[in-house]
């Protein structure tokens, strides 16, 4: 009796060895491979290939939106905004970035004024200018400008992001607008602009 139970059983575990050998065989050995990594492996493959930080590919463009405030214009007279006045700008643009350092920037800006209870859409500024890019995110901008109030001149621009996110990055901006022509005296003013880039 007990020799027939050993027999049996060298049967049945004959059987089980055949078995696993034809669904090795089966398999594929790149589905083993996939499906039974061993850690030692992918630590070498860490080591192999080590995890850098993608850098940006040039030319790059982005898109901008922003609001922008003129806080005071000095010419023959010193006016200032907010005083029975308000003018505010909405700048939209366009940034061609070559590298790291450089990159050329085209901008409209549409003008409303409000005074005395009303408010019209009073003219629309293009000011394209090269762009002078440092580290941490500080932008020196050299505009011209052409507006459609018949006046001219040019605008330099100091620019700084203040908040990167994923998708946007925020930055707040100062001009010094410097205008000339259409019969009146030249001129000089203080803006702030505030808004985001798209990533």
């Amino acid at each position: 009796m007990r020799t027939h139970l050993s027999a049996k059983k060298v049967h049945t575990f004959k059987l089980i060895s055949l078995f696993v050998l034809l669904t090795i065989a089966v398999i594929p050995a790149k589905v083993l491979a996939q499906t039974a990594p061993s850690v030692d492996s992918a630590k070498t493959q860490m080591n192999i290939v080590p995890q850098t930080s993608l850098k940006p590919t040039y030319p790059k463009v982005v898109g901008y939106v922003s609001f922008i405030l003129p806080m005071v214009t000095a010419s023959t007279s010193t006016t200032f905004n907010f005083n029975g006045t308000t003018t505010i700008g909405f700048p939209i643009g366009v940034n061609v970035l070559y590298s790291d350092k450089f990159g050329f920037s085209y901008e409209f800006t549409p003008n409303i004024k409000a005074t005395k209870g009303t408010s019209k859409m009073n003219d629309i500024l293009f000011d394209p200018g090269t762009m002078f890019r440092f580290q941490h995110g500080f932008t020196i901008i050299s505009r011209l400008a052409f507006d459609t109030n018949g006046r001219y001149g040019f605008t330099p621009v100091f620019n700084q992001v203040y908040l990167r996110t994923k998708d946007v990055n925020y930055f707040v901006a100062v001009s010094l607008p410097a205008r000339f022509g259409n019969s009146e005296a030249s001129s000089i003013g203080l803006n702030l602009q505030i808004g985001f880039i798209f990533n």
